[in-house]
């Protein structure tokens, strides 16, 4: 694994750790839910402007995209 692709992958985990935090919902269903509504996704292709951002920005992204794309969670 490259350098760049761990700095993505930390980010995407310490995103799915908050977006549970501030959603009051255990990690693992934080990280099956940012799965099946597209916000992994999301992390991942938007990484250079996405870590630039407070992770409170990255949070209402990730929630944005997630009901765009079915998702329930406000």
């Amino acid at each position: 694994m490259s350098k760049q692709e761990v700095k993505i992958l930390n980010y995407i985990v310490i995103c799915i750790s908050e977006f549970a935090k501030q959603k009051a919902i255990k990690t693992k269903d934080a990280y099956n839910y940012l799965k099946e509504y597209k916000g992994l996704e999301f992390l991942n292709e938007c990484y250079e402007a996405e870590h630039t951002l407070s992770l409170n920005d990255a949070v209402e992204d990730l929630t944005e995209i997630c009901k765009r794309n079915g998702g329930t969670i406000e």
